[in-house]
């Protein structure tokens, strides 16, 4: 449902109000936050949302390292499931109480928090360090209304993980195409008795390389039209209720996310999407304890092509924040080359700047080598406020389709007119 003009009015006022409250100092005295006699001093807030138990360790000690070099500021790290952040977040900023100094915002989440008045503008801040390196397709996603409300820090996309010892079992390539998808999970079967591919059925952001592999899109932007409900998303709805029903591919209706990492960690399945944020993860599964065993490969194409979204995560600094000063620093170190080289070296993630890819530690790394093109080919996500709340009625008639709920062209109708409600007026 769309904020009403009055209310999100509201909300700006109430941000920009409590804006001009930062700034404080904390010191041993007990202020709130900012400078003490110049340096910076107290507390930054942050929300992290990445993977408990791999991603998570190594982002709490980055940030115990910019407490190394500012002894006076206390970082309070806090991990956030990433299914409740967003609302969170929100619910947090609107009351006034309780959000953090900074957020780890997924990319859609940067403009919807944006339009809200929730986020503090970064242009001309210590938070912007050496803008222009930042790579332009990651950068698109942190600007609103001209301004800039977000640091890009890791870009993404997703592909096949494979098991490459199955495949050989099974004596087949890693398919290109879902017809070369549909021939190979023959063979798999037969010779392995496991299944092709897990497919995640309670996350509409796994449907998007078939939507795109149709040539379809969500919205167009440019025109101002829904598109959800166009012949392209019909047949990506057919082809992914295919690939079920032929058994090609196991789904699920609900806990997707463990169940797909257990079945491709224990060699159930010999094929997963998933993108460079699950690798550390995978790895640790028994199918992979010799990790030569592991393999990625481009998600198969649909009859139009091959397509995959361009996914990420910005630094956001909320607009109420009390220290503003520490927070934008705090930005900067996380965003810095420096640690984007160490964030792709622990845990295979991509980073933004286009600087880091020259590192020597970056450049061998096979994760990279393997998405950082799939990242440049990427399909950009429509970056407008509404960008994340598309998700939700189309995760449900994804998940209606994959279970006999609703057909391709009920769901496809179904989600079209929900975008209809969720978008501006001018939107056809």
């Amino acid at each position: 449902m769309r904020r009403g003009i009055a209310a999100t009015a509201l909300v700006a006022s109430l941000a920009l109000a409590a804006t001009a409250c930062g700034g404080d100092t904390t010191d041993e005295s007990g202020a709130k936050g900012g400078k003490s006699g110049g340096e910076l001093a107290g507390t930054v807030t942050w929300w992290d949302t990445s993977t408990v138990g791999s991603e998570d360790k190594v982002f709490k000690a980055l940030a115990e390292g910019f407490e190394k070099e500012h002894p006076k500021v206390k970082v309070n790290y806090v991990n956030v499931p990433f299914a409740d952040a967003q609302n969170k977040f929100k619910n947090a900023a609107s009351s006034g109480s309780g959000a953090p100094d900074v957020i780890r915002s997924e990319v859609a989440w940067t403009l919807d928090f944006a339009s809200l008045g929730y986020l503090a503008p970064l242009d001309g801040t210590a938070a912007l360090d050496k803008q222009d390196d930042y790579l332009k397709q990651a950068a698109a996603s942190t600007r609103y209304d001209g301004k800039t409300f977000g640091v890009p820090q890791v870009i993404d996309s997703v592909g096949v993980f494979y098991n490459k010892k199955l495949l050989k079992e099974a004596g087949v390539e890693v398919p290109k195409t879902l017809d070369e998808l549909t021939e190979a999970a023959k063979a798999i079967k037969s010779k392995t008795g496991k299944a092709a591919l897990y497919l995640r059925g309670d996350d509409a952001y796994w449907f998007l390389s078939f939507l795109y592999g149709e040539g379809g899109d969500m919205i167009n932007t440019k025109d101002k039209s829904v598109t959800i409900d166009d012949k392209p998303a019909v047949d990506a709805f057919k082809a992914v209720k295919e690939l079920v029903d032929s058994k090609v591919a196991v789904t699920d209706a609900t806990n997707g996310w463990d169940n797909m990492q257990k079945a491709i960690k224990d060699g159930e399945v010999a094929m997963a999407i998933n993108g460079p944020w699950a690798v550390t993860d995978t790895l640790a599964g028994d199918a992979f304890k010799d990790k030569a065993n592991f393999g990625v490969a481009p998600v198969p194409a649909g009859s139009k092509t091959a397509g995959s979204p361009q996914g990420g995560h910005n630094y956001a600094v909320y607009a109420g924040s009390k220290n503003l000063d520490a927070s934008y620093e705090f930005v900067k170190y996380m965003s810095s080359a420096k640690v984007q080289a160490e964030v792709t070296e622990k845990l295979s993630l991509l980073p933004t700047r286009s600087s880091v890819y020259g590192d020597p530690k970056v450049a061998e790394n096979e994760i990279v080598q393997f998405f950082k093109p799939v990242v440049e080919t990427a399909v950009e996500r429509p970056w407008v406020p509404e960008g994340g709340s598309l998700f939700a009625p189309l995760q449900t008639q994804y998940t209606k389709v994959l279970t006999g709920q609703a057909t391709p062209e009920q769901a496809a109708k179904s989600t079209g007119d929900s975008y209809r409600k969720l978008l501006p007026k001018d939107y056809k």
